[in-house]
């Protein structure tokens, strides 16, 4: 097998993904084309105060076989996933060894939700119980499990940069192909609702008791979702590849993003630099587009000042809620699907642009079909640390 240079693109397979949108890429599709909500209004995380949540309402994968440190939602969440990507990963294991696969997984949560729930249960005095293990909250336990399932021996870590978790998963796995680390890497995210982090963004005043409305001029804040999403990654040739990585970090406050959107900017313009291609080349841009009044502000400096004129351009969290460390690889199957497709998923907002911000071309059902070859997708998290991925549809 070929091995990448740093400056070659590299192949996405078809995704596996489960999300508050389902689980089947035909129902997926449906859903962010036509712009339908995959919200619902729950207080599970938050009593006496209901919030819309992006949570997986399908049936996910028992746990009762599995051993006690590998039992966390999250790891539910990727099982299912790994069931979606079999068609993917049945002749990739047939053809490479192992120990030539690799895995790397970008996570915020991991299975924090399980030791609260163990604390819970203990109360104030009481023993854990005797089930609870606290392997499942460790950072690296997502690969770890990725890894086990697949039975390969390669290179297996996580990443946890909070909301570019998983783009730079996907990034990382582009590193292992170009080293020659790998042969193949199953790369991507995962993140489960818990009382963490709804509970830690409500504190931060950063949740909107409402669907989100990403750069609306009445966007009050974001709506917290859970995913899981993975890509098998390898150097071949054909379909959709990874053209382009472009991270950053600004480290400007550990929450608040640089209000000029230079670290942001520096990202695109590294992942349009490294696929040696033009701004005016791109056809779709995946917006980060959280809908909080900050981040959507400077988001929309960046691409402004990048882009002579913005491409048309939409923020998926209104439909999914915002999945955090599995955001960047959820977007990425978002931008798969339009490049597969050639259509831009709908920008749901309340139709209400912020005046106050520089014009966007927000896609409007009207306008969502149209030839593609290019896609860019924004992920910014806290810390200033910024990640783009620029995916590309190869021409036959």
């Amino acid at each position: 097998m070929s091995v990448p240079s740093s400056r070659q693109a590299c192949r996405l397979s078809r995704p596996g993904v489960v999300c508050s949108l389902g689980d089947d890429l035909d129902v997926i599709a449906e859903a962010l084309f036509q712009g339908r909500r995959g919200l619902t209004v729950s207080d599970a995380f938050t009593p006496g105060r209901d919030l819309p949540l992006g949570s997986v309402t399908c049936s996910l994968p028992d746990w009762d076989s599995w051993p006690f440190e590998q039992r966390s939602r999250n790891n539910r969440l990727l099982a299912l996933a790994l069931q979606r990507l079999e068609d993917s990963l049945a002749p990739l294991r047939e053809r490479i060894a192992p120990e030539r696969i690799g895995v790397v997984i970008g996570t915020s949560t991991s299975g924090i939700g399980e030791t609260e729930s163990a604390i819970a249960a203990a109360g104030h005095d009481g023993p854990l119980p005797d089930t609870f293990r606290y392997a499942n909250q460790e950072l690296g336990a997502p690969a770890r499990f990725v890894a086990d399932r697949l039975g390969v021996s390669g290179p297996a870590y996580a990443l946890s940069t909070a909301c570019s978790s998983s783009a730079r998963a996907l990034a990382s796995a582009r590193r292992l192909l170009a080293s020659g680390a790998c042969d193949a890497v199953v790369a991507g995210g995962a993140d489960s609702l818990c009382r963490l982090t709804v509970n830690g963004f409500a504190s931060l005043e950063a949740i909107s008791e409402h669907p989100c409305l990403p750069f609306s001029e009445h966007r009050d804040g974001i709506n917290i979702g859970e995913a899981a999403a993975l890509f098998v990654v390898t150097p071949d040739e054909g379909g959709i590849q990874l053209a382009g990585v472009g991270e950053s970090s600004d480290a400007y406050h550990i929450s608040a993003p640089r209000p000029d959107g230079s670290g942001a900017h520096e990202a695109m313009r590294q992942a349009l630099a490294t696929a040696h291609c033009a701004p005016e080349a791109v056809d779709y841009l995946n917006l980060h587009g959280t809908g909080t009044p900050h981040n959507d502000s400077m988001e929309a400096r960046a691409v402004t000042t990048l882009f002579e004129t913005p491409p048309p351009c939409s923020s998926t969290k209104g439909l999914t809620g915002h999945t955090l460390g599995a955001a960047g690889a959820l977007e990425a199957v978002f931008c798969w699907l339009a490049l597969t497709r050639q259509q831009r998923p709908v920008h749901v907002f309340d139709g209400h642009p912020d005046p106050e911000l520089p014009w966007l071309d927000l896609v409007t059902s009207e306008h969502a079909a149209g030839r593609m070859r290019y896609a860019l997708s924004n992920s910014f998290a806290f810390g200033g640390n910024n990640a783009a991925l620029l995916l590309m549809r190869e021409e036959t």
